[in-house]
């Protein structure tokens, strides 16, 4: 049977007959907050406790550090109380969420992916995404949708649409992105997990600054349905961000598996992942690097985190040596950003012509990306494509001597907010330059690589797994000398999601992290 995390989950049933004959609420917030969501699904399938209830808790929370941290940008109460309301089954049934606001579509809700042009608009889903369906066949009841940078495209979240969203170990922080404001949510406990996606990072990066598990499934394992079954080649995918490691497991027991019209039809796990944790891992055979893939500087902090990772492990029986694949990732890098920007391209047509805006629809940020995107040649794009294959073929032959790689998941602590904004000269120079049509003559330049540096030098680790499409996570062993979250990262290989679920629980066992939570959001 897979193993609880190690925090008391037996305080509202002794005392629930009590509540109930004086009239007291069932439970208060610290009680909700000791809880992952098996644990509340559980109260609730016992009767101790009911959806409404724990709804009502989620809100209040939610009302309460909102205005500091800024994480949900659309409320969906009056929905969720309904829902909370009616007949729910599933493995989760009763236990609020909340979406992110990109993809994960809702359908009657908002679906403005941090952009000013979809926001002016009113832009409403006209159907639940195949996630959220299966989210609430498990009995989910999702409350709103989260906080996110315009398309996902940064490590932060700060779109000018909506505001940053703040970390709560330290609100003048970032909670990082494209998930920060789920990330930023799920610290502050106002809900056990919620939706998240990765197309370089994007669950990983928000989970290593905010203490919390993030698992990056592989590519193809979770689904993007209906409008289209992958994004970006299958380098972006769908989960969520966790406390606990055995909901992260379960989640994906929830979503996993073929859609209509997949393009991957990946072999199914050999037991249910849920079944993974608690399960032995067995002697495992891990490299370990610090260096940064793109030649920035790491932090200390970084690398501190990860060689006491590195300790701990070998305390745990597994073998731990320092290797890293032989691979070009600086140019991984590079191919990987002009994938992003071709994408971005597509995007910014796609949302001028749903809602007739102009310039003005967009971040400036966005409209360089995208003029650089239009700049890149189909056979270049294509080139682009089938060198990643080979960095595949280079990674799983470094995972034939090594069942996982470790490395920072962040380079360096959670940034100030506003820390990696443009430079407003670069701004300029970007206007003069689309101005001027010189897009592709920059592109080629190799300026594209010393933005790629600059922009990347937080977070240079994550983007490899996306790449490639295997599976990685974040898991939330190291804290700062000034007490900020700062995980290390563990990449697998395809169809390793298992391997990783099993080594993070026993992590999770032998350094918990659940009982580990920010100090409170006070204005």
């Amino acid at each position: 049977m897979p193993m609880a995390p190690a925090y008391d989950k037996g305080m509202i049933g002794e005392r629930y007959k009590q509540k109930i004959l004086f009239g007291i609420p069932i439970m208060n917030f610290e009680e909700y907050r000791r809880h992952d969501g098996l644990g509340l699904a559980a109260l609730v399938a016992s009767g101790q406790v009911s959806a409404a209830e724990l709804l009502a808790l989620a809100i209040a929370r939610v009302e309460a550090v909102n205005p500091h941290l800024n994480g949900l940008i659309h409320p969906l109460f009056d929905a969720a109380r309904r829902r909370a309301g009616g007949r729910l089954q599933g493995p989760f049934a009763g236990v609020p969420m909340l979406a992110k606001d990109l993809f994960q579509e809702m359908a009657g809700a908002p679906h403005h992916m941090g952009n000013a042009g979809l926001r002016r608009a009113g832009v409403m889903a006209d159907e639940d995404s195949e996630l959220v369906r299966r989210w609430q066949a498990a009995g989910l009841v999702i409350f709103g949708r989260t906080n996110t940078p315009e398309f996902g495209a940064k490590g932060i979240t700060e779109p000018l649409a909506w505001g940053p969203a703040r970390n709560p170990w330290d609100t003048e922080r970032t909670p990082g992105g494209s998930s920060g404001g789920s990330a930023s949510l799920v610290a502050a406990g106002v809900v056990p997990f919620a939706g998240a996606n990765d197309g370089g990072g994007s669950i990983r990066i928000p989970a290593a600054c905010c203490g919390l598990f993030g698992l990056k499934p592989g590519r193809g394992r979770t689904p993007w349905g209906p409008q289209f079954t992958e994004s970006m080649h299958g380098m972006a995918v769908n989960h969520v961000v966790t406390r606990s490691v055995r909901d992260s497991a379960a989640l994906l027991d929830a979503v996993a598996g073929d859609e209509p019209g997949a393009l991957y039809n990946i072999a199914p796990p050999e037991r249910p992942y849920l079944e993974e944790v608690g399960r032995d891992p067995g002697r495992l055979r891990i490299a370990f690097s610090t260096r940064s893939p793109i030649g920035t500087s790491v932090d200390a902090e970084a690398i501190r985190a990860v060689e006491q990772a590195a300790r701990l492990l070998e305390s745990l029986g597994h073998d731990v040596v320092e290797a890293e694949p032989q691979l070009d990732m600086e140019r991984m890098t590079t191919d990987w950003l002009e994938m992003w920007f071709a994408h971005c391209a597509a995007t910014v047509d796609a949302v001028r012509e749903m809602t007739g805006c102009g310039d003005d629809g967009f971040e400036p940020d966005t409209l360089v990306m995208a003029a650089f995107g239009r700049n890149i040649r189909a056979n270049e794009y294509v080139e682009v494509y089938q060198r990643g294959q080979t960095y595949m073929r280079q990674l799983a032959t470094f995972l034939t001597s090594h069942d996982l790689w470790l490395t920072p998941t962040l380079a360096m602590p959670p940034a100030r907010i506003g820390a990696l904004n443009t430079p407003v000269w670069q701004q300029h120079a970007s206007k003069i330059v689309m101005k001027l049509g010189a897009s592709r003559l920059i592109l080629k330049s190799g300026m594209v690589e010393t933005m790629a540096r600059e922009n990347l030098k937080y977070t240079p680790f994550t983007q490899i797994a996306n790449v490639t499409g295997v599976p990685a996570m974040s898991v939330p062993l190291h804290w700062s000398a000034d007490g900020l979250p700062l995980g290390v990262q563990f990449i697998g290989n395809h169809g390793d999601e298992g391997k990783l679920l099993r080594l993070a629980a026993q992590l999770e066992q032998a350094q918990p992290w659940f009982d580990r939570v920010p100090p409170e959001v006070n204005a």
